[in-house]
């Protein structure tokens, strides 16, 4: 008897139309696309692969930012940074495209952690927004959420109505989603964007670490997702101050189904070092086994 693989039968294949396409600066786009069944099964960290034209039969991973699972719709922030971005990024609102998803493994919060600390960098952001909507749902957490960007970031910044001890004096640009949602938020970036602290994500995560006592250090847990040179000093941080982390890899994919294993990572496992497939043994990985 054979024990299917935990992704079998939880991916699906849907024509999605597009409902909504938001350009913003710095060749940043948010899609919305109705896609009832992967809306259903996404869970945050989880990603789809997305046909971008008719012409370009390689498909794109993207990060998932939303869902409604009542609306059926899913809502992706990318960036163009190649020519299958940039094909999707002149697709319009009625038009389809196809959506193969949700994969992946998605992040697993500890109710024994509930100070979650949440920190995206670039198109790093979306498993974020992702996380902190699913973990406001749940009163026992208490997400913070910190995002980095060396471009304009897609939506208006706005003045946190949200006070959060250890942050500096002076950051108070927040993410207008957020607030709304009760989740307090700062933003980060060295290209002096008013109300940004002017830095290092780490940098302002370690601050807000800094001002915690020992009780509630105890109770914290990072998630991130961002560059690699960015996860590699979350990770850091995680080690100074002993703290459990959760990392979501970008990396490069062709079936993003763990077919082709062209998205391996070496990871630290208990029986030694291991290959692994980012795109259905990941995204998500304990920050430790990935940068040991």
């Amino acid at each position: 008897m054979t024990t299917a693989k935990p992704h079998r039968g939880t991916i699906q294949l849907e024509d999605a139309e597009i409902l909504d396409h938001e350009a913003h600066p710095g060749e940043q786009y948010i899609l919305r696309v109705r896609s009832p069944e992967c809306a259903r099964r996404a869970e945050p960290g989880s990603f789809a692969h997305l046909t971008c034209d008719p012409l370009l039969p390689m498909r794109r991973p993207l990060s998932i930012m939303r869902t409604d699972p009542e609306a059926g719709w899913v809502e992706f922030l990318y960036k163009v940074v190649g020519a299958g971005t940039r094909l999707l990024s002149r697709r319009q609102v009625g038009e389809s495209l196809s959506v193969l998803g949700p994969i992946g493994q998605p992040f697993r919060p500890r109710p024994e952690r509930p100070r979650t600390l949440l920190l995206g960098g670039g198109v790093g952001i979306p498993p974020m927004v992702f996380l902190a909507d699913a973990l406001r749902r749940q009163p026992a957490y208490k997400p913070l959420v910190l995002m980095g960007s060396e471009v304009p970031f897609p939506f208006t910044r706005r003045p946190s109505q949200i006070l959060v001890p250890g942050i500096p004096d002076g950051v108070i640009a927040a993410m207008p989603l957020l607030e709304d949602w009760g989740v307090p938020s700062r933003l980060c970036s060295q290209q002096d964007f008013p109300g940004c602290f002017q830095g290092y994500i780490t940098d302002l995560a370690r601050d807000w670490l800094a001002a915690l006592n020992t009780q509630h250090l105890h109770e914290v847990e990072i998630f991130a997702c961002g560059p690699h040179p960015m996860l590699e000093a979350v990770a850091r941080l995680a080690r100074e101050y002993d703290l459990p982390c959760q990392v979501s890899l970008e990396e490069f994919m062709a079936c993003a189904v763990g077919g082709c294993a062209g998205c391996t990572v070496q990871v630290e496992t208990e029986q030694g070092p291991a290959m692994k497939r980012v795109c259905v043994d990941g995204p998500v990985f304990d920050a430790r086994a990935v940068f040991p």
